[in-house]
């Protein structure tokens, strides 16, 4: 579980003009990632546009990360659904080689209760030969995974090491913090809170802003996880204003704008999404210009 200790990367798949992977850049991004301090990377989450990639396309991204990165950082899939028994068959059949620990969000649409997530996880972790890592993330599921369940899940489980917390709440967050066994791992999945809830507790992120400013905020992160609270808290402030950027018209759509301003990618994403507003590249540009 230490391998979790710290900053991930929710990293992005970079498209070409044409719309077709461009591993190329996917590549020098892991590069980038691992060259500035990323403690660790999550392959084919929400961030990835994993939803609009087919099958073929994800194992393109899975080969391409795990051959640049030639087993230097830990390597943490996304596979979550709203079926448990898909689930469990995606990771089933899934190539798994190369991966540490599977990243599984709350059940989505079906909105199920606090007793049907408990059962779904129980389920998911009966099937994997990897830990898991939970997924709370109600703005994008409808459906918020409390602190009880979680508690109840961690305890009842042999290989759910964790959760990416991402409700907002740092109230919530301080609670479940409270409840869950002691090496149980409390990961922000909220950019703009990872330090308070680093600070309560927790155990590191999992990052948007993070791949595009890896350096500065895994540097935040670490100094937070040392207690070196106001070093950490100058890189926060350092650094806020461009998460509420990143996030003013959706994800990945501002940090993809960023790492584009950057030189790093071709500014493109597959519909639904679209790319950045003209007057959200321009605020997202002038921000990396002067940092």
């Amino acid at each position: 579980m230490k391998a979790f200790i710290g900053t991930g990367v929710a990293l992005i798949t970079p498209f070409r003009e044409d719309l077709s992977v461009d591993t190329e850049a996917l590549g020098k991004l892991v590069e980038d990632q691992i060259s500035n301090g990323i403690d660790y990377l999550v392959v084919l989450g929400t961030t990835a546009e994993s939803a609009t990639l087919s099958q073929q396309e994800k194992e393109l991204v899975k080969a391409e990360i795990k051959k640049v990165n030639a087993g230097r950082l830990p390597l943490v899939l996304g596979i979550g659904g709203n079926s448990t028994a898909g689930v469990i068959d995606e990771i089933k059949t899934s190539d798994l080689e190369g991966f540490d620990a599977i990243l599984s969000v709350s059940p989505y649409y079906n909105k199920p209760s606090q007793e049907g997530i408990y059962r779904h996880f129980k389920a998911v972790s009966e099937a994997s030969p990897l830990p898991v890592i939970l997924y709370n993330v109600p703005g994008r599921t409808a459906s918020n995974m409390l602190p009880e369940t979680i508690n109840r899940i961690a305890r009842d489980t042999h290989n759910v090491i964790g959760v990416k917390e991402a409700a907002g709440d740092i109230v919530q967050a301080m609670k479940l913090i409270s409840l869950v066994p002691e090496d149980f791992l409390v990961i922000s999945g909220d950019d703009m809170i990872t330090l308070p809830m680093t600070l309560a507790g927790g155990k590191g992120v999992i990052s948007v802003i993070g791949q595009g400013f890896p350096k500065e905020f895994s540097d935040m992160l670490r100094a937070g996880l040392e207690g070196k609270v106001a070093e950490a808290y100058k890189l926060h402030y350092k650094i806020a204003p461009s998460i509420d950027l990143i996030f003013a018209e959706g994800n990945p759509s501002g940090i993809k704008a960023l790492l584009a301003k950057k030189g790093m990618i071709t500014n493109r994403l597959r519909l639904p999404l679209v790319e950045a507003t003209e007057k959200l590249q321009e605020k997202i540009d002038r921000f990396v210009d002067e940092f």
